[in-house]
């Protein structure tokens, strides 16, 4: 970011193509590393690491269960990157949206076949990742299909990946410290059901927190732009608004919370000088601008 000559911020630009790729890569990355050690450790390994952490001996097996389970999740992370490396292989976004529609559709029209077909419901192969809820009602996966194919379509490309990380991060460290910790500080039980607890949306919010600055670490003032949507993504997964499946409502509340600071941000600041560019030309660019050369 730079000052114009009257010492006001302007906006300098977004995200680069090489940052964002980057950033999803490494995230990607992590994430497949996590997947796989929770699938070749030994059972006692991983529960003593969780006793280690600080778990309660009784809430021990629960966690584990969860992080297996949620550790499953952390594929979501290629949605953001895939889309990210088509728009960098120069596909259109209205490409990419006809690829996710059509995804979705036929994700969709399985799930509705497992419900309604026997044979497709004996021998689904997710049986197993399934909560006891889904076994007769759409699955979760459906829903973040869903709401990241919304997402993709509504907002230019660094917020709808940021906004579907949200989701895929902050509901996993909402989930998992919730079960680990939730109730150590906190004994109010939050959320539409009263199950969810302060220290799981904490973290949630903390995440969302820190995976926005990174992403858009080279805009200016983006905290206030991020924060909004942190909060906004945390309030959705904690409270789950007229009981839409969070899959869904996280990354679409939270896309729009992020689109609206950042056109508060710039409207906070002095327009930028003729040649300057502005919001839409930065965080919330449709085409990403080029990595400086080096």
């Amino acid at each position: 970011h730079i000052q114009d000559g009257g010492g006001q911020w302007v906006w300098e630009g977004g995200p680069s193509d090489r940052h964002l790729t980057t950033y999803l890569v490494i995230l990607t990355v992590s994430g497949f590393m996590t997947i796989w050690l929770t699938r070749t450790l030994q059972p006692g390994v991983l529960r003593d690491t969780v006793r280690a952490a600080g778990v309660a001996v009784a809430r021990v097996t629960t966690t584990v269960y969860e992080i297996e389970r949620k550790a499953f999740h952390l594929a979501g992370l290629l949605v953001p990157l895939i889309y990210q490396l088509l728009l960098d292989w120069r596909f259109s976004h209205v490409l990419c949206m006809r690829i996710c529609w059509s995804l979705t559709a036929a994700g969709w029209t399985l799930d509705l076949m497992r419900l309604h077909v026997p044979v497709v419901r004996q021998n689904f192969p997710l049986k197993a990742i399934l909560r006891d809820r889904e076994a007769n009602s759409l699955c979760g996966a459906c829903y973040f299909s869903l709401g990241c194919t919304l997402t993709i379509s509504l907002f230019p490309p660094a917020v709808a990946c940021t906004a579907i990380i949200f989701l895929v991060l902050g509901d996993m460290s909402a989930a998992l410290i919730g079960v680990s910790f939730g109730g150590d500080v906190c004994v109010v039980k939050l959320g539409r059901e009263g199950k969810k607890s302060l220290e799981g949306s904490i973290a949630m919010f903390t995440v969302c927190m820190l995976i926005g600055c990174g992403i858009f670490s080279q805009v200016p003032l983006r905290e206030y732009a991020v924060f909004i949507g942190a909060l906004a993504a945390t309030l959705t997964e904690l409270y789950e608004p007229y009981g839409v499946n969070d899959n869904l409502t996280v990354p679409v509340i939270a896309g729009l919370l992020l689109t609206w600071g950042f056109l508060r941000i710039e409207g906070c600041v002095d327009s930028p000088p003729d040649g300057m560019p502005h919001a839409q030309d930065g965080p919330l660019a449709w085409t990403a601008p080029p990595a400086e050369a080096d």
